[in-house]
């Protein structure tokens, strides 16, 4: 693709001559500006990656991936189960039960959402097991409660600690209805990692749950869990066609304006941040521009020994490409690295200025996530080589427009 003529004068470019030492120092700050830009953009894009699969790890890890609920109190009957497990055989079907209620300890009052588990099923056991951090348990007995890490460091809770909740159900007395109250041990503590689960979300078993909110099985809605979450909008459909008499929606729907708010920022630092490569790739134009102006004389001596237009132009743009792909490639190596080790960086620079990067009540995470996406990587590697390509050929196309004569007479 290029000659060795070609070659020789765009490495001869590469190492400016020491009276032009100020097109040495446009070229470092070429190669800087985009090698920062395209190690910015990876670890940028990195973050928001990891931030949206971690979030929906976490999501998926504490929800079903399908709810079906009763309409005006019709069962869920039996059936219907069967309908579900003959046309999905993959997936997994549970009872459950949520609700809203309020705790109450040391005169310290707080709204929680209560949610029964039914752990005589084997995976809500295993479920239960893998988040505990206190508690020898893997089901919930009558009369427990299992709180999460961040409630149980407000209330200064521990395992056996009584505490009171309150129902979003009315009870008659004589003096009216009030709210209906019961009285939990701790049986357990856990932690899933996502801040607002851990101290807004409490678990009782589910006919617990039931008797708390003075509900019947009628009431049950079930939980469906896929081997692929992804395709839960997908099954939710063909579960709609089975029986249309229930309400069926998935994690999909119920987090649809999250995700797609996290998919808006991401596209838009993409394009905030490509304005750095961009910023640095016309530092290519103005290096390469003042190159051409002072070696006017030798292009022309060039031209008049034989060497085309062609070859010129393809010399000079190689001097432009050779930085950006360097800069692209060095970029991609700090990026990455960087990528990484982001969580350790972050620790040790939380230590040295002695602030809290990434705080965890404010993103929800105990720590900086990371996804490293190849895909993102090659388009980001992709875009930077096409900006510095056409930078580089700008002002090599205008070499095409010199009159050789009036150069070899005037300089």
């Amino acid at each position: 693709m290029f000659t060795a003529a070609e070659r020789l004068i765009a490495l001869r470019n590469l190492k400016p001559k020491r009276k032009e030492g100020f097109l040495k120092v446009i070229s470092i700050f070429s190669f800087i500006g985009i090698m920062l830009g395209v190690a910015i953009l990876i670890i940028v894009m990195s973050v928001m990656n990891g931030f949206r699969t971690e979030l929906t790890n976490k999501i998926l890890g504490f929800n079903p991936h399908i709810i079906i609920k009763p309409y005006n109190n019709e069962k869920i009957e039996s059936k219907f189960r069967d309908q579900l497990n003959k046309n999905f055989p993959n997936v997994q079907i549970l009872d459950s039960y949520s609700g809203e209620g309020v705790v109450i300890n040391n005169d310290y009052a707080k709204g929680l959402i209560i949610k029964g588990l039914d752990t005589e099923n084997k995976k809500n056991s295993i479920f239960l097991k893998k988040i505990l951090i206190e508690g020898e348990n893997n089901e919930i007995k009558k009369g427990q409660i299992v709180v999460g890490k961040e409630l149980a460091i407000e209330l200064n809770l521990a395992v056996g600690d009584k505490i009171n909740l309150l129902s979003s159900v009315y009870i008659g007395t004589p003096f009216g209805g009030l709210p209906k109250q019961e009285t939990y041990s701790v049986g357990g503590i856990f932690s899933s990692g996502f801040y607002e689960f851990d101290k807004n979300v409490v678990f009782l078993s589910l006919d617990e749950t039931l008797f708390f909110f003075g509900k019947t099985k009628r009431d049950i809605s079930l939980e469906v869990y896929l081997p692929n979450p992804l395709k839960a909008n997908e099954v939710k459909n063909k579960i709609e066609t089975i029986n249309n008499n229930f309400y069926v929606y998935s994690w999909i729907d119920l987090n649809k304006s999250f995700f797609s708010a996290l998919k808006v920022e991401r596209n838009v630092m993409f394009i905030i941040l490509t304005l750095i490569i961009i910023v640095a790739a016309f530092n290519i134009v103005s290096g390469l521009t003042i190159l051409i102006k002072n070696k006017t004389k030798e292009i022309a001596i060039l031209k008049t020994l034989g060497l085309s237009n062609n070859s010129i132009i393809k010399s000079f743009f190689l001097t432009g490409f050779t930085i950006g792909f360097i800069a692209s490639v060095s970029g991609i190596f700090i990026g990455v690295l960087f990528s990484e080790n982001i969580e350790s960086i972050r620790v040790f620079l939380s230590y040295i200025l002695n602030v809290e990067i990434f705080p965890s009540d404010v993103y929800f995470l105990d720590e900086l996530p990371s996804e490293i996406n190849s895909f993102s990587i090659t388009i980001i590697f992709i875009f930077s080589l096409a900006t510095t390509s056409l930078a580089s050929l700008i002002p090599a196309i205008a070499i095409s427009k010199m009159d050789t004569i009036k150069a070899l007479k005037y300089e």
